[in-house]
């Protein structure tokens, strides 16, 4: 069975680091420490073919970051599946006793690079399993909910909470003037701005797979999933002032905790759980169950427990398998499928597409991405092509061998959510009973948080307003009182002590 080890150790060069230095062709290099000159004191040649090859890959290291999710890092484990979901499911790593390799990558959203990992903002949480049906990834937050719920904004949005073309700052003016405009974004918006927005470790928050999936059992009946990852180290976060000074010390807290933890053999594990809604009951229920704003009620949908995953085996080399690493929710495996998620769909084209532009056409071939089950495919070439068909088979389907005929059945994983005689449909969301934008944030302020939480979250959010204009910053005033009346008037009260200290 292929294990985390197997999996983190894939790729690596076992030669040992005692041994001669190699050129890339593998022929012995002469020296590491001169280039050749025409004489001592001449000029560099161009025919040190050790030299221009070590500066010119030097010079391409780098590859594109990120658009989004560029800071982060992450670990390889296994998942653990104690329970029996198999009525619900008949994907071969949710059934019991199943253990299964994978790599979680977690990571700040609007960050570069090298920006500090205290910053408030919402955490990725990316799994990919390696399983033996294929690579299924998951690709998630620290939150339920989104900003927006179709992927036609999310550009927008981005752009939003990136920097100025003109100064190269960040800006809360153009933030606030993107979430005020969208009052979808109210939810996830006090999210960011109550205590998930600064976790205290990776290994201290945790996890959703955000969207809603469809589940399908081996009698093809069809089920709408929600997936939970609960941290069993304990939920932690930290304040404005206590990520501040944090940020002064070490950018890299997050990615340092998890490696040393993993180090030290200290194995961070979540809890896999799941909602389940009948695939009926979706047309009928009071909010839009594929609204990526929306959260169910698990009085509604409780959590049903399935199992495991703890990472265990820390990367061999952080480029090589997290920089490289590629996750999309195009990855699927047979018995889960997608939802009417308009943002879900979207990104099962933007992921991808992304790697292919950040990666190479290729990308499914480097080490940390390629599956453990066989792949056959009539895709070819490209840069960096490392897997190839026998010469001798066709390279194209429809042909005379029969190459390629033997395709699986539709098991309807990929949709058939649409009742018979439904057209495409370009246009908002169908309204439940209870869509409105501002009752869940509301209900989360009032019935969930805590008197010292609601006071944190005001005070956060008047925090996070400096530098917006006057207009923009009335309608903020309007959008928290439009989730809360306490708060739109608290956060007016913070923001203008704030402007006349």
């Amino acid at each position: 069975m292929t294990s985390s080890k197997d999996i983190a150790d894939q790729g690596m060069d076992t030669g040992t680091s005692t041994g001669a230095t190699t050129r890339l062709n593998g022929a012995p290099v002469s020296s590491e420490q001169h280039s050749i000159t025409t004489g001592p004191q001449g000029g560099v040649s161009v025919h040190d073919v050790h030299l221009i090859e070590k500066l010119t890959h030097f010079n391409r290291e780098r590859i594109p970051e990120r658009v989004v999710h560029a800071k982060g890092g992450g670990a390889f484990g296994e998942l653990t599946v104690t329970e029996d979901v198999s009525k619900y499911t008949k994907a071969g790593l949710f059934q019991p006793g199943t253990v299964t390799p994978m790599l979680a990558r977690f990571s700040t959203v609007a960050g570069e690079q090298g920006s500090p990992d205290g910053w408030r903002d919402v955490r990725g949480f990316s799994l990919k399993f390696y399983t033996e049906e294929g690579n299924y990834d998951l690709v998630g937050n620290n939150t339920p909910v989104f900003f927006i719920r179709d992927g036609i904004k999310f550009p927008d949005f981005i752009h939003s909470q990136k920097r100025l073309p003109d100064t190269g700052l960040r800006d809360a003016n153009m933030q606030w003037d993107f979430w005020t405009s969208s009052p979808e974004s109210a939810h996830q918006v006090t999210y960011l701005m109550g205590d998930r927005g600064i976790p205290k470790t990776w290994r201290n928050m945790d996890g959703f797979g955000s969207h809603t999936y469809q589940w399908i059992n081996e009698a093809g009946e069809r089920f709408w999933v929600k997936y939970h990852f609960k941290t069993r180290q304990g939920w932690d976060f930290y304040t404005d002032a206590e990520a501040a000074e944090l940020v002064g010390q070490d950018t890299d807290h997050s990615r340092r905790d998890l490696f040393e933890a993993i180090e030290r053999g200290d194995f961070p594990t979540w809890d896999v759980k799941v909602q389940i809604m009948p695939f009926d009951e979706a047309a009928d229920y009071r909010w839009n169950p594929f609204d990526l704003t929306k959260t169910w009620s698990q009085k509604d949908y409780p959590l049903i427990p399935v199992g495991h995953f703890t990472l265990n085996e820390n990367p061999r080399n952080f480029f090589a398998q997290i920089e490289q690493a590629a996750f999309a929710p195009s990855n699927l495996v047979e018995g889960i499928g997608f939802s009417p998620d308009k943002m879900l769909l979207a990104r099962a084209f933007s992921y991808a597409d992304a790697h292919r532009y950040r990666l190479g056409a290729n990308s499914d071939q480097i080490p940390v991405n390629r599956p453990v089950s066989q792949v056959n495919s009539f895709s070819q070439d490209g840069a960096a092509t490392h897997r190839f068909a026998d010469p001798k088979l066709p390279v194209h389907g429809s042909n005379a061998a029969g190459r390629g005929s033997q395709e699986s059945a539709d098991h309807g994983d990929l949709g058939l959510w649409a009742a018979e005689g439904e057209e495409p449909f370009r246009g908002a969301y169908l309204q439940h009973p209870e869509d409105d934008d501002f009752i869940q944030p509301g209900i989360l302020v009032r019935e969930v948080l805590d008197d010292a939480a609601r006071d944190r979250l005001a005070g956060n959010i008047a925090g996070a307003m400096d530098g917006v204009s006057p207009e923009v910053e009335e309608r903020v005033y309007q959008y928290w009182t439009n989730v809360d009346e306490w708060l739109g008037a608290e956060v007016r009260k913070r923001f203008t002590a704030n402007k006349g200290a």
